[in-house]
């Protein structure tokens, strides 16, 4: 494949040629639908959440059971109502505002129709982050300390979102003639492009839960109040602003990010990893001795 640069647009000179070199993503029979008890249709989407919701839920209770947890079980029940309504209310408005605010503006019921997709990782975790806020102010509890072990178990999710979102063939990547490079039927292109969601699942996912749950379970980084969720930050921040240059942008959003030069995810990644590098530069300063909640012992 040659690619002709001109200016700031790509031209693709020639591709059919050697199109059949390439995974066509129809070939793989990957559907949306997981399965459709008595005719309703039941969405890996739908079932990232829900599982990543609930794996996140066990994993918290288990990390708790551990000497200095932040919170009881009662705290952790309550939690999981408010970041569920977190992260739906909050990623669907982040999407809102920021992704496509004109279209909604002009069918201001479409954004009550969560079927038809649109959900923003950012919204979702303002959405989060106040629902641990509310649950902290309201028992007194540490909210640095509630947001390191939530985000040891986020991860999970973002995994499991990302993996359904290559399932459903949607945020694909840019044009690409890497050997891996995939095409997808519903691109603006039939051109081969990188399979970016998952490269977003092993980065954003998998890379994240194994460095998170190495510092949680192996190191004493957790009674540094703010320093996982500063990692979590920075990690996720980094990855997320590295696959955006290979991810294609929204179609409403393209003339936006050429004349920025970042797309939008770009820049509304960037103050959280200046936030997550302060979080983990002056953790050191937060360190306290932590009496436990469960567990035998006291942590100086």
């Amino acid at each position: 494949m040659r690619i002709k640069t001109t200016g700031e647009k790509t031209l693709l000179v020639s591709l059919a040629a050697d199109a059949t070199a390439y995974v066509n993503f129809a070939d793989l029979g990957l559907s949306p639908v997981a399965f459709s008890p008595f005719g309703l249709d039941i969405r890996w989407y739908s079932l990232a959440y829900i599982v990543g919701i609930f794996a996140g839920y066990w994993l918290v209770r288990k990390m708790c059971r551990q000497p200095g947890a932040p919170m009881t079980d009662r705290h952790i029940d309550d939690l999981l109502f408010y970041a569920m309504l977190g992260v739906i209310v909050g990623g669907r408005i982040g999407y809102v505002l920021f992704y496509n605010l004109s279209e909604y503006l002009a069918d201001p019921l479409a954004v009550f129709r969560l079927w038809d997709g649109g959900m923003s990782f950012h919204g979702g975790a303002a959405g989060v982050t106040l629902a641990i806020w509310w649950i902290a102010r309201r028992d007194r509890l540490s909210f640095l300390r509630v947001c390191d072990y939530v985000a040891v178990v986020v991860p999970i999710g973002m995994l499991l979102g990302r993996l359904a979102n290559f399932v459903n063939g949607e945020l694909w990547g840019r044009v690409s003639d890497v050997p891996w490079a995939m095409i997808f039927p519903d691109a603006l292109t039939a051109d081969p492009r990188h399979p970016s969601q998952l490269y977003q699942a092993g980065l954003e996912g998998l890379l994240m839960l194994v460095i998170l749950s190495y510092l949680f379970w192996r190191t004493h980084a957790r009674y540094y109040p703010g320093r996982l969720v500063g990692v979590f930050a920075v990690g996720l921040g980094l990855a997320r602003f590295i696959v955006e240059f290979v991810r294609e942008p929204d179609a409403q959003l393209a003339e936006f990010t050429a004349t920025t030069g970042l797309s939008m995810g770009q820049w509304l990644t960037i103050p959280l990893i200046l936030l997550g590098l302060w979080l983990v530069w002056t953790s050191k300063g937060r360190r306290q001795r932590i009496e436990p909640i469960a567990g035998p012992d006291s942590v100086a």
